[in-house]
This record gives structure tokens, C-alpha cells and sequence, in this order.
């Protein structure tokens, strides 16, 4: 999308990426919490570099891209320089107030329909409707209702509005780590993350997909999306899969699979972490620990679902020109960013300061070798990567304001647990069951973590009700919002994957549900076993433990159908009667 602006909007993106990065490096050195100034310069930046991006096809068009700029500065300014004054004055806003929360309301839909589509508009809207209108609705769902201005103010102004949640993550941690990502694939490190692998298995049965599966769970979970670790690390993995022998669609089918688990994968684990971490009010150290163990079980579902599809079909790996541990002793430092982050995560700093200092070693990291040393040019770039990485999920920041905000308004977060639980008739097995149907629903249209903090919002009372723990039910909801990478009829990683494969999309994509089964097992285990998520003695959580990797390898064993072939095959060679 860069690469279509003019050479005045190039500056202004570059300028305004650079900007993002001493600002929030600054901030999250010497002010760790996001204020008013923290969100509200986020927003303001990414809305201005989401029109420059994503203009109007159209000359004349233009005009209303820089019209809807200088609104978007004016309406985030004012709530920026009267934060104090419009909370003072509550429920008591002056007209004026009012207008400009219409205009930003309205501004950040239009946002989402350029960047996300259509239906994340339709939803934003029918949430409108549905604050203005509450009383006309069924009696389950009814609310007083008010009118579209107050509607409007509400949304703008109040914490649980546009300005809320989401906002105050994406400034505070999100974006800090989408930057570090960019400055860490700068610095060299991506390659590493590929070779060491392809050094360490890829002379193995299914050797490139194992490849596969390892270096995505290293380098998703600094990517921060599924789909992007797709098409960054399966450019590399697909073409040598199928070359290994693997079908195209299985080979497609495998990376979106194995792109998933670094959603899931410590120290990272794409945004929602950080979100998780924002709505129980527990350390994000303490989400890391509970989490390693899931994200290793689902990466070790799907190495085995790949060695047993190898096996079927009798496909051997080649061996790598470099042993694996001469690439550890000469290029080990690549791993340091990632050993900072968690040491001081676990130490107790903030999850900003740490992606701080992570971004730092990058740059020193990047000088131990020549053609990948980061000097000014290469900063531009990797600040101008990481902030073109962020607009999608930046562009979200609008509507899922105003679908919280109004969820919020209309007392409907009180009762959906209420709805759900009548609906499942109290079951956790069906109750789960729902949150995946509506995690899968809402993430044809929506980035995964907005469909995790939507659903989130709704769906962890129902489940706290039923026993389950704060921490488990929201792994539960995080976990299941990832169903819409490889679940058909949408699963838009797997297209991706199919893309890069030139196979069928539609086997991919079935093939990749396939692969992924283990996503739809772990909201159970944290529903039905409490160890899952380190709740309980030591030794429970221990027991738990090795019951899992043995009920892991059996269940991959089972759902690859290599047993069904063994048992044809002790048929065919039984003599006739």
C-alpha cells in the first residue's frame, strides 16, 4: 500500500512512523500507563495515515480524504485537551460536545469500511440502531433506548467507548510490539528462525513442513497475525513442501495450521495477551507462564499430525548444508531480543519497557553484521513496516468502540451470560460450543483480536457462572477467537496458504481444519481441567500434564487417519479364506 502514495504522502507516512516510535519508546520508559495524550495520539496518527493509504480511487474523492483528516484531528484533539473538563460535566455535555462526538463515531466507521470491509460497518451500525432503538426491540434484548447524539457522546467519551479497551492496549503495548517485530525481521533474525529449524528436523520424515511448524510458533508470535506469518514464512516453507512431496493443498494447509500456534506463544502472543491481561487485572508475566504449556501442546499437535500425513505418503526430508548447532554457536545472538523481553517481563517491568529494550538490542544485534546493520535508512524503514503492520487492527479502534460501548449503554453484557447459559441449559461442553459459533461468526469480518475482546466482553461471565476460572475462560474465548484463520467457509490464513500453493481453496482450507483440530480441544481442557491453566496443587498440575501429552499424541495419531490405512493394509495381506 506505500508504494501507491504520492512523494509528499511518503514523507508524511515516514515522518509520522518515526514520530510513532520515539513517542512511545519515550512513553514507555518514563510513562508506562497510557493517558489521554497515549491513546489519543495513536488515533489521531494511525486514522491520518489510514486515509493516506487507503484514498479514494478518485481525484475529487480526495478532497474528502484530507477533509475527513483534519475532522479526525479536530474531534481526537478536542477529546485530547478537554479529557478533564468532558468527565467533569458527564451526562451533562454542551452541544458542541455532542457534535464532535457524532463526527468521530461516524469518522471511525468509515475507517473500518475501508480497511476491514463491510461487515464489521453493518455490525457498528446495527449496534447504533440498537442503542437508539432499544425499546423496540424483543423483550430479551429491550433497553430504554435514547437519542443518536447521546448515543454518540456516550460511545465518544466514556471509558468503555472508542477510547477505551482497545485504545488504551494498542497505545500502551500493541503497537510497541508490532514495532519490535518489524526492527527484529530487520535486524536479520527472521532467517535465523527458518534456518536453525530447517538444520534441526528438515532431514527428518516430513522434514520442510516440521520446518514448517517450528518456525512458525517462533516467528508468529512476533508477527502478531496468523495470516501475515503465512505469507512471510510460507513464501519460504509451501515451495519447499511441495517439493518435498507434500500435496499442494497440504502443503498450504500446514502453514496457516502451524501459523496459528504463535498466537498462543509466549512472550508475545500477538495482541491478545496484552488484552487479557487489561481485563482480569493480572500480570502479563503471570498470562506468559499459563500460556507456554497450551501454545506447546497445540505446536506438538500439529508436528505430529504432519509426521503421521509424512509417513502416509513416504515423504523424506534433505539435509541441511550447516549442522544445527553450528547455526546455534554462530548466530545464537539472534535469540537475545526475545531472552530480554521475557526476562524482564518475568522480573516484573512493564510489557512496554521490555518491547523497548527489545527493540534496542535489534538495533545492536543488527551492527554484528555488515549487510544487516541498521543505520538511519533502515530505521525508517523497519519504523515504517511495523506502523503499516498496525493500521489494520488500529482501524478497528472506532467500531469496536462503538459495539462495547454499546453493549455496555444497553445492559446487554448483564444478560448475554444469562441468554447463553439458558440457551446451552447450563452445559459448559455447549456453552463452549456457542462462543465458538459466535468467535467464528464474528471473525469473517473482524481482525482475531477484535473478535476476542468482542466476544470476551459477553461471553467470560457466562462462563465464570459455570465454574470455570477467570484466566481459563478467557483462554477459552482467546483461543476459539483464532477459528476463523482455518475454519471454513471463510478461514482467510488457509486462503492465504492455498494462494501461495496455487491449490485448491477449499481443500486447503478443510485440510487446514484438519491440522488444526487441537484448536477446538484446548477450551475444552481449560473449561474441564483446571491444571490446564495452573490452577491447583503442584501435582495435579503435573499429572495433568503428562495425561495431556500422551492424550495429545494419541488424538494426532488418531485424527491424521494413519491407522486407517494400517488396517487396510492388515487386510490386504490376510490370505483368503
Amino acid at each position: 500500500m506505500y508504494e501507491k502514495l504520492n512523494k509528499i504522502e511518503k514523507i508524511i507516512f515516514d515522518a509520522l512512523s518515526v514520530i510513532l516510535v520515539l513517542f512511545y519508546s519515550y512513553s514507555a520508559v518514563l510513562k508506562p500507563a497510557a493517558t489521554q495524550y497515549h491513546r489519543g495520539i495513536y488515533v489521531i496518527i494511525t486514522y491520518i495515515l489510514i486515509f493516506l493509504v487507503y484514498k479514494s480511487k478518485h481525484k475529487l474523492l480526495r478532497i474528502v480524504d484530507y477533509l475527513l483528516i483534519l475532522l479526525s484531528i479536530f474531534s481526537v484533539g478536542y477529546w485530547i485537551l478537554n479529557f478533564e473538563a468532558i468527565n467533569y460535566r458527564t451526562g451533562a455535555e454542551t452541544p458542541f460536545d455532542m457534535a464532535v462526538a457524532i463526527i468521530g463515531v461516524l469518522i471511525g466507521i468509515e475507517l473500518a469500511r475501508r480497511v476491514v470491509g463491510s461487515v464489521f460497518v453493518v455490525m457498528g451500525i446495527l449496534l447504533l440502531v440498537y442503542g437508539v432503538y432499544g425499546e423496540y426491540a424483543p423483550e430479551l434484548f429491550a433497553h430504554a433506548g435514547d437519542t443518536f447524539p447521546w448515543v454518540c457522546t456516550s460511545i465518544f467519551y466514556k471509558s468503555d467507548g472508542v477510547f477505551g479497551i482497545m485504545a488504551n492496549v494498542l497505545a500502551t503495548y500493541v503497537i510497541l510490539f508490532v514495532l519490535f517485530g518489524a526492527f527484529l525481521e530487520k535486524c536479520g533474525a527472521q532467517r535465523f528462525f527458518i534456518d536453525f529449524p530447517l538444520a534441526a528436523v528438515g532431514h527428518k520424515t516430513g522434514g520442510p513442513a516440521k520446518v514448517a511448524v517450528i518456525a512458525s510458533g517462533l516467528f508468529g508470535s512476533i508477527s502478531g497475525s496468523a495470516i501475515a506469518n503465512v505469507v512471510s514464512t510460507g513464501a519460504f516453507t509451501i515451495p519447499m513442501m511441495k517439493k518435498a512431496g507434500f500435496r499442494p493443498h497440504i502443503a498450504g494447509a500446514i502453514e496457516p495450521a502451524a501459523s496459528i500456534s504463535g498466537m498462543f506463544m509466549p512472550p508475545i502472543m500477538g495482541a491478545g495477551g496484552f488484552i487479557m491481561a487489561e481485563l482480569t487485572g493480572i500480570p502479563y508475566s503471570r498470562i506468559m507462564l499459563i500460556a507456554i504449556f497450551p501454545a506447546l501442546m497445540y505446536i506438538f499437535s500439529v508436528y505430529n499430525m504432519v509426521h503421521f500425513e509424512a509417513k502416509m505418503h513416504n515423504i523424506k526430508g534433505e539435509k541441511s548444508e550447516h549442522p544445527a548447532m553450528e547455526i546455534l554457536k554462530t548466530q545464537w545472538y539472534y535469540t537475545m531480543p526475545l531472552i530480554v523481553i521475557t526476562i524482564l517481563m518475568l522480573r516484573g517491568f512493564s510489557p512496554g519497557y521490555s518491547a523497548i529494550l527489545g527493540l534496542v538490542s535489534c538495533i545492536v544485534i543488527s551492527w554484528f553484521r555488515k549487510n544487516t546493520r541498521i543505520g538511519l535508512k533502515e530505521f525508517v524503514e523497519a519504523s515504517r513496516a511495523g506502523t503499516e503492520s498496525s493500521l489494520k487492527i488500529g482501524a478497528t479502534v472506532g467500531v469496536i468502540g462503538i459495539i462495547i460501548g454499546v453493549l455496555t449503554y444497553s445492559g446487554l453484557i448483564l444478560t448475554f451470560a444469562d441468554i447463553v447459559i439458558e440457551l446451552a441449559g447450563g452445559s459448559l461442553v455447549l456453552t463452549i460450543l456457542l462462543i465458538a459459533l459466535a468467535s467464528l461468526v464474528l471473525g469473517m469480518g473482524v481482525p482475531v483480536t477484535a473478535a476476542y475482546l468482542i466476544t470476551a466482553v459477553v461471553a467470560v461471565p457466562a462462563l465464570i457462572h459455570l465454574g470455570v476460572n477467570e484466566v481459563a475462560a478467557h483462554m477459552i474465548v482467546y483461543w476459539l477467537s483464532q477459528d476463523s484463520n482455518i475454519t471454513p467457509p471463510v478461514c482467510i490464513a488457509a486462503f492465504a496458504g492455498a494462494t501461495i500453493a496455487e491449490a485448491n481453496m477449499w481443500r486447503t482450507g478443510f485440510a487446514s481444519f484438519k491440522f488444526a483440530k487441537f484448536l477446538y480441544m484446548g477450551p475444552f481442557l481449560f473449561g474441564f481441567v483446571p491444571a490446564f491453566s495452573l490452577d491447583g496443587s503442584g501435582w495435579d498440575i503435573v499429572k495433568a500434564f503428562v495425561l495431556i501429552i500422551i492424550g495429545t499424541y494419541g488424538y494426532s495419531w488418531i485424527m491424521s487417519g494413519i491407522w486407517i490405512k494400517n488396517v487396510k493394509g492388515v487386510f490386504k495381506k490376510a490370505p483368503a479364506a
